[in-house]
């Protein structure tokens, strides 16, 4: 199998992959523009989460992670360091999001995912494999997050499933860490007690974006970018 444009980057450059956002900012922005396919491999689970609350569906938040990275790299050089490089990209990402759900929501496409009849054949699923009931929960959890209200279930992923901070989480979304905790408390009540008790174990690997899927994202976004993929000599 073809390595990754972050593993072959990784080779070319080993201290990409160990240099921190800022110092790898700082090298893009002097002209080691291939070092963008170490961020991307670094933070697209995150953003993709992020527009996945949002937006529900995996195209849909596959295309507004793309437009993401294509929008932070052109406003580089505008990050002024206030935040955490990780907090101002997810913040593009998250508007991405929501300037879709606008547009959606215009044009009257809105989808609403009735999911009662999956969580039943979810809750029914037994199986004698460790790993298979791991994944048969993952399932489950998608469905039962992906049935939360927005306001509840953004702020869900990002603090349970992404394990961000209480005040990142705010700071992506505009609002106060009180907001933050009071839409976290709603959404855990809001969930089955069979899979809070579960959250602790499972939530690691909900609405997973690694592996082929991420590699291609980095190469759309690089060839968008006009960035070649070449090593770096």
């Amino acid at each position: 199998m073809a390595d990754s444009p972050t593993a072959d980057l990784a080779k070319s450059a080993p201290n990409g992959a160990r240099a921190s956002d800022d110092d790898l900012v700082r090298r893009i922005l002097t002209g080691e523009r291939t070092l963008y396919a170490v961020l991307i491999g670094r933070y697209n689970q995150r953003l993709f989460r992020a527009a996945r609350a949002i937006l529900r569906r995996d195209d849909d938040a596959e295309d507004a992670v793309q437009q993401a990275w294509v929008a932070a790299f052109e406003k580089l050089a505008q990050f002024r360091h206030e935040s955490s490089f990780a907090t101002w990209l997810t913040r593009i990402a998250v508007n991405e999001a929501l300037g879709r759900v606008r547009t959606r929501n215009r044009r009257g496409d809105l989808a609403l995912v009735d999911v009662r009849d999956e969580l039943a054949m979810a809750t029914q699923a037994q199986s004698p494999e460790q790993d298979v009931a791991a994944r048969e929960m993952g399932k489950l959890l998608e469905h039962t997050i992906d049935a939360l209200p927005e306001i509840y279930r953004v702020v869900f992923m990002m603090r349970e499933v992404e394990e961000m901070g209480t005040a990142e989480t705010a700071s992506c979304l505009g609002l106060t860490e009180e907001a933050v905790r009071v839409r976290l408390h709603r959404a855990r009540h809001m969930l089955q007690e069979s899979l809070t008790e579960c959250l602790g174990t499972a939530t690691s690997t909900v609405f997973s974006f690694a592996g082929a899927r991420c590699a291609r994202m980095a190469r759309h976004v690089l060839d968008r970018l006009g960035i070649s993929r070449e090593p770096i000599a």
